[in-house]
């Protein structure tokens, strides 16, 4: 007799798992969508509205309750991010980027000290991470990085600068790569976490971007900043695996945002195009418009698979390098034709600021750009078919 059940995969998230969505949706309706235009006009950081996400547990979401944490997993936190990203991509820029990168960063390779220290006053929300690895002279090639960190006894003197930096400003915690052994090259990268209370780290340049108009990105400087020898993260020389393994996470969590501005725009446009009516009917029933539509939801599903794909695999202990970076370059692109297309559904109210697909359209070119570009992705991807 054969047996229909299904065996070892589900695409069926459980109850709690929807409850989680559920909060977070309805969060995002009532504590962000009110303020999402202003707040892109003005570039204030939303520091209200992360207090909030604090409280509800979300910038812990992968920290166990023990240090603080919600405990919940990369799945978890694929849906939070997407939901908030569905109603404003900046904000879930900065939940994606304090979770998956300083905070879980200290958590994982940090010493018992590092993580009571600084772990939870992050799983908590108490103040918010930064993490430090681009520099002006190196983006894609992380390794050619110039920042110095000199051993000087019980302490490292670090010297040099790091530019586009997530909560550069407004984070009072970081994570920071530095050269421990110039001569090793990547193998001579170690980690770091530093705080401004130590004199010389600081915050410079605010960027003035495109889009992700709230969030906070900065440049960060480090002028023979004495940082304790006990805040390096684990041993001289991982500094650069570990920054690849946790962009291996981060690839899940932007993802799960190009997904969900994706939704966003999708359903802005869909509204649109019902409410619209040119040549006597609405645009949905004109053939070139739902043709449009109908590839845009078919994209953001794939695009969904293949992160929540990534995802389970995180969260089952399996390998998922190769996962998380075809999820990332699928979803960031998909987020920016769909962003795109919005916006010519809308004709020319998609150009103006009264309507939301402009901004949708502005965000989503940096997905494909940061944590690995596109063209990073598919060398991701095709080492992986060599190497295979």
């Amino acid at each position: 007799m054969h047996d229909d059940s299904p065996r070892g995969i589900s695409f069926a998230l459980t109850d709690e798992q929807e409850q989680i969505r559920h909060v977070a949706r309805e969060f995002a309706e009532a504590e962000i969508r009110p303020h999402v235009a202003s707040l892109d006009e003005t570039q204030e950081f939303p520091h209200e509205i992360f207090r909030k996400l604090g409280e509800l547990g979300f910038l812990g979401i992968l920290i166990p309750t023990e240090y603080g944490g919600a405990g919940l997993g990369a799945l978890e936190c694929a849906i939070i991010v997407e939901e908030i990203a569905r109603v404003c991509p900046a904000v879930a820029l900065g939940v994606a980027a304090h979770n998956g990168l300083c905070t879980y960063h200290i958590y994982r390779y940090g010493s018992e000290e590092l993580r009571e220290r600084y772990v939870r006053p992050l799983a908590s929300g108490q103040t918010l991470g930064a993490w430090g690895l681009t520099e002006p002279s190196s983006g894609s090639d992380a390794g050619a990085m110039q920042t110095i960190a000199q051993r000087d006894g019980d302490y490292y003197i670090l010297r040099g600068s790091k530019n586009f930096i997530t909560h550069g400003n407004v984070g009072s915690i970081a994570v920071v790569m530095a050269l421990t052994d110039p001569s090793k090259g990547k193998k001579g990268i170690s980690a770091f976490v530093l705080d401004k209370s130590m004199p010389g780290f600081a915050a410079t340049k605010k960027e003035n971007k495109v889009g992700m108009r709230c969030s906070d990105t900065a440049s960060l400087v480090l002028e023979d900043v004495r940082v304790p020898a006990s805040n390096r993260l684990g041993e001289e020389g991982e500094g650069f695996q570990q920054a690849l393994s946790i962009l291996d996470g981060g690839r899940i969590t932007i993802a799960a945002l190009s997904v969900g501005l994706a939704q966003g725009a999708f359903e802005a446009a869909i509204r649109y195009a019902q409410e619209r009516v040119q040549f006597g009917k609405p645009l949905i029933e004109h053939q070139a418009v739902a043709m449009k539509l109908a590839r845009m939801e078919t994209e953001i599903a794939a695009a969904r698979l293949l992160t929540y794909k990534a995802a389970w695999f995180r969260d089952n202990g399996m390998p998922f390098h190769l996962h998380a970076s075809q999820a990332k370059l699928y979803a960031s692109e998909v987020s920016v034709r769909t962003a795109e297309d919005a916006v010519q559904i809308h004709g020319g109210y998609g150009y103006i600021k009264e309507f939301p697909v402009e901004k949708f359209w502005r965000d989503s070119k940096l997905l494909t750009i940061g944590e690995g570009t596109s063209e990073i992705q598919r060398i991701v991807i095709a080492r992986h078919l060599l190497n295979s």
